[in-house]
């Protein structure tokens, strides 16, 4: 298992590191250090261009091989980044096309990463001479085992730039989209407002006007911004592989941060690297679901370092506080090892932190880091991280091999949230993250594992399948979710869901479109109410009700058309009408909800899930312990964690072995204050 930290050598040369008789002294002993609190694997060079190339063509990767030398001799292995997200100050000046133009038509300017148009063909073309410049010149370093593509895809809110050669790269992807100038004015709507055209360069891009744009017309700008994104990196990936096909390519993500389409660009690396905010997150349900999230990007044809071919790698797990909140708070002793061993027991491979070492220099000296300026400061984060290291040499034999197998799926596609976020949508209050979080907190809480997934996947190797709000659905993910069904799955399906196609424009077939049959029942209009407001649930059946059940937020009115009716509203002009429903369809079952509520109702739904589809947690454990597993072949290893700042008492009611101590566990066990615990039955002991 690799355990490393993301290493920025080029701030650590004289004056600020090192002597002027040997300005690199800093990286030899940076490396003892790394060797002796167990890393074996750094990241480097992601920010380096002006470095590697100090003036145009003149190429400089001496320093960068130094470096690396110095780690492998120290065993540590190397992750190298292609350093195009921040473009040097010669290549601005030199060409001021490159720099990226704003919503309102005014040039962002030089002097920080990430300023760039991601469409020009000078930025481009520069980047391909870096990228295969250094691809030859340490592609074959022994001690370079994978590629980072970039930095940061889309950050500082970037995905998107208004420059010529962004307008004629949009005019070219709506021709080859579209074909003819009818079928674009047709599928776009143009007609509203009159806004047809005539020729492929009368299509405007959505800059800043007197109001909104067209919204068929703004999604399929998002999907192109995110097609120039994935184009970008599948051009690096592509120059890498020729040239050293034996590394891998993997670049860095963060769960719905930036807008671009994340299992587009999962396609064209081999494995996913993610970026863990832990440090930064108030809930561990809210992480642990940014980390499902992205495991689930790339579900095959995974191709890692030690050719593993699942998982995913951490590679920046931050080490400590963060520098850039209203208040950066210290993380708390013990925290750091919690919330690595979340990651790990969630499927991943590898885990480096960020970073090495505070810097003296730039925007980020006081950002949280494995050591802090002064090595003879405090070494209380380098200590708890050499402890992990030590505990990990333990039990990545164990490991190896191993991945997180869920029965439960959550969907969710990057069109339907960019659609979500338009504008004049039928309440502001309705935020699709927060509904997913809702459905995810509960199986959290449970201890059930989930992966998230298109709905345009193959669904059949799930249980149950959760489509929270898919507002923009297409009559093919409508098939597969009813295939899903009918070969005997149960489908969970909630409000404000297949109200436009892929074009993003409203079913006359009504709603949800080509879902009616599926669900037994018709949305014939919906209430949406303000936060202060709320309606109320009755239910029928079997339903288990721990609480009283708000609806909020919007309220389907729901005509049955052979469906069950599980629940209905409680008041106002629809007082009775149908709420939550559930239909036979095939050999399965579609449930609907009309409404959304609060975190109570979610709990309820999982408890009945539970008694009528299977539904299973991992282990039984007291509340707030968190359970992961990894398996392979038949065999399990848990994962269980205290995120609160008290002791907990877990029984066991079978022999268990715990894999970081060596000792077996009969009866009650005291998990300590933000503890950890990695077991798995042990066949040799009795009770």
């Amino acid at each position: 298992m690799y355990f490393g930290v993301d290493y920025y050598p080029e701030q650590w040369v004289f004056p600020h590191g090192g002597t002027a008789e040997n300005p690199e002294a800093q990286w030899e002993e940076d490396a003892q250090l790394m060797q002796a609190a167990g890393i074996n694997v750094a990241r480097i060079g992601e920010f380096t261009w002006g470095l590697c190339e100090p003036q145009a063509g003149n190429y400089d990767f001496g320093w960068l091989q130094r470096v690396m030398t110095i780690l492998g001799e120290h065993g540590i292995k190397v992750i190298l980044g292609t350093p195009t997200a921040a473009p040097p100050a010669w290549l601005a000046q030199q060409h001021p096309e490159i720099l990226p133009i704003d919503e309102r038509g005014l040039a962002k300017h030089a002097g920080t990463r990430r300023a760039v148009c991601l469409n020009s063909e000078v930025y481009w073309n520069y980047s391909k001479r870096l990228v295969e410049n250094m691809a030859r010149t340490l592609g074959d370093h022994p001690h370079l085992i994978a590629w980072q593509i970039d930095n940061s895809l889309g950050g500082n809110f970037t995905e998107a730039s208004f420059n010529d050669d962004a307008r004629r790269d949009w005019h070219l992807w709506l021709e080859a989209k579209y074909e003819t100038i009818q079928k674009l004015n047709e599928r776009m709507g143009l007609r509203h407002w009159g806004q047809i055209v005539s020729a492929w360069n009368q299509v405007p891009m959505p800059m800043v006007a007197p109001t909104q744009h067209n919204p068929a017309l703004v999604l399929d700008w998002n999907r192109f911004c995110s097609d120039t994104i994935v184009q970008f990196v599948r051009m690096q990936a592509e120059i890498l592989r020729e040239i050293t096909p034996a590394r891998p390519v993997t670049t860095n993500l963060r769960a719905l941060r930036h807008r671009f389409d994340h299992f587009d660009l999962a396609e064209v690396i081999d494995f996913v690297s993610i970026e863990n905010t832990a440090a930064i997150k108030a809930k561990p349900s809210e992480i642990a679901c940014d980390i499902d999230m992205l495991r689930s990007l790339k579900k095959s044809d995974i191709r890692q370092p030690d050719g593993d071919d699942s998982g995913f790698w951490v590679i920046e797990q931050k080490a400590g506080n963060a520098n850039w909140q209203e208040v950066n708070s210290l993380v708390r002793p013990g925290v750091l090892r919690m919330f690595t061993y979340q990651s790990i027991s969630r499927g991943a491979d590898a885990v480096l932190f960020f970073r090495w070492r505070q810097p003296r220099i730039g925007s980020e000296k006081f950002h949280g880091a494995v050591l802090p300026h002064h090595l003879a400061g405090s070494r209380r984060v380098y200590e708890e991280i050499k402890h992990i290291g030590e505990e990990l040499k333990l039990l990545a034999p164990a490991l190896q091999g191993t991945k997180v197998v869920a029965e439960t799926c959550i969907l969710y596609s990057h069109e339907n949230d960019w659609v979500l976020q338009q504008p004049n949508q039928p309440n502001k209050f309705f935020n699709l993250r927060e509904h997913i979080q809702l459905i995810y907190e509960a199986l959290h809480s449970r201890n059930i594992l989930v992966d998230f997934a298109r709905p345009s996947e193959d669904l059949s190797k799930y249980k149950i399948v959760f489509a929270p709000s898919l507002h923009l659905l297409s009559a093919n993910d409508c098939d597969r979710m009813k295939l899903f069904v009918q070969n005997g799955g149960t489908l969970i399906s909630t409000f404000n869901t297949a109200l436009v196609d892929e074009n993003n424009i409203a079913a006359t077939t009504g709603f949800p479109h080509d879902l009616t049959d599926l669900f037994g029942l018709e949305v014939q209009e919906f209430d949406v109410l303000p936060p202060s407001e709320e309606n109320h649930l009755t239910f029928k059946g079997s339903f288990p009700t721990g609480h009283l059940h708000p609806a909020k937020i919007w309220c389907d009115l729901i005509e049955p058309m052979g469906c069950q009716v599980m629940a209905t509203y409680s008041k106002d002009f629809y007082a009775g009408k149908p709420a939550m429903t559930v239909n036979t369809f095939g050999l399965g079952k579609a449930v609907y909800i009309g409404t959304q509520s609060h975190s109570h109702f979610y709990l309820d739904l999982v408890t009945w899930l539970r008694q009528t589809a299977g539904l299973q947690p991992l282990l039984k454990v007291p509340e707030h312990i968190e359970v992961s597993c990894r398996e392979k072949e038949g065999s399990r290893i848990y994962f269980l964690l205290n995120h609160q700042n008290s002791q907990i008492r877990i029984q066991f009611y079978k022999p268990m072995h715990d894999f970081l101590t060596g000792q077996n566990i009969v009866g009650n066990y005291d998990l300590p204050p933000h503890g950890v615990l990695v077991i798995d039955e042990h066949p040799d002991v009795k009770a």
